[in-house]
């Protein structure tokens, strides 16, 4: 009997471990209702009277907005949808820089059926998006 209590010991400590590790450093929820992603929905760049919101909204399928923290303490929002890119309609990642104070908004990286484009290329569908 005592060796039984014992091989229970050594399987009860590794996975009470691994339980406190999935807590903390599992998968967490997307936060995708907070102030940051309603102010880079709202925000409109210099020259346009629309809203990022309305301009993924009108042009993309199935928008989602999630707000995540970087490890280095950056805010980012990131727009996930279905958008037409050289008249095919891709998988489209866009993550927006918010500055603590919320008076700025920069473009991060965009991802296009998981590839990277380059900074102009970015900016340049991003001015269209807006502007149309």
């Amino acid at each position: 009997m005592g060796r039984l209590s014992k091989r229970n010991i050594l399987w009860i400590v590794p996975i009470g471990i691994f339980r406190v590790f999935w807590y903390f450093y599992g998968p967490q929820k997307d936060i995708t209702d907070n102030e940051y992603i309603t102010y880079v929905k709202n925000y409109s760049f210099e020259n346009s009277n629309k809203s990022l919101e309305s301009g993924f909204a009108n042009t993309c399928k199935n928008p989602y907005w999630v707000y995540f923290e970087t490890q280095k303490g950056q805010d980012v929002v990131e727009f996930k949808g279905e958008c037409p890119v050289n008249n095919k309609t891709e998988k489209v990642n866009v993550q927006f820089l918010v500055d603590r104070d919320m008076t700025n908004v920069r473009y991060g990286a965009m991802l296009v059926d998981n590839k990277m484009l380059e900074e102009a290329d970015r900016d340049k569908y991003l001015v269209a998006l807006v502007s149309e």
